[in-house]
């Protein structure tokens, strides 16, 4: 017994013995056709081939999502850089803001005026001479003026003139 239904040894009568007596109980088997499923090629089979197809659609699948979620990561982090620009550009527009309402204040463009040698009309603008000797340990504002220190026994306006006119050439 083979198992097959076009198989003449598993036919009811029992085994024929000729071709002859094959070919007169009905159609041959090659013109019924042959019948190839139950016959596996190679270890092929139809539950083989519909695994085979589920691993390779569940594989796309895994494939396809893995790519987004990568994309996503990608997007998260690009977000959270551009959050982290923005804050460091908030920072400096408020450090740029505080600044032009300093450089707005009236006492700060007298200041500057005065640099460029602008100033009142009974402001007399004056430079140290570029080989000026440095100030006298005991000028206006030096340390030696600071809290605690011994005073001297010249006025300030004298040290005021003579800085301005030099010493020893104070008007009076």
């Amino acid at each position: 017994m083979t198992g097959r239904r076009d198989d003449p040894r598993d036919s009811a009568d029992g085994p024929v013995d000729s071709f002859e007596a094959v070919a007169d109980d009905g159609p041959s088997m090659l013109d019924r056709g042959r019948d190839l499923a139950g016959l596996s090629v190679a270890g092929i089979t139809r539950r083989r081939i519909a695994v085979l197809m589920a691993a390779l659609l569940s594989a796309w699948i895994v494939l396809a999502l893995s790519r987004q979620v990568g994309e996503a990561a990608d997007a998260t982090s690009r977000a959270n850089e551009l959050a982290r620009q923005n804050q460091a550009l908030s920072a400096q527009i408020e450090t740029l803001t505080e600044e032009r309402a300093l450089i707005q204040d009236q006492a700060y463009i007298e200041i500057e005026a005065r640099a460029h040698g602008l100033g009142g009309r009974q402001e007399h603008a004056f430079i140290l001479a570029p080989g000026a000797s440095p100030l006298p340990a005991d000028a206006p504002g030096s340390a030696s003026a600071a809290l605690g220190a011994t005073e001297q026994g010249s006025a300030p306006i004298d040290a005021w003139l003579d800085l301005l006119f030099g010493a020893g050439h104070s008007p009076h």
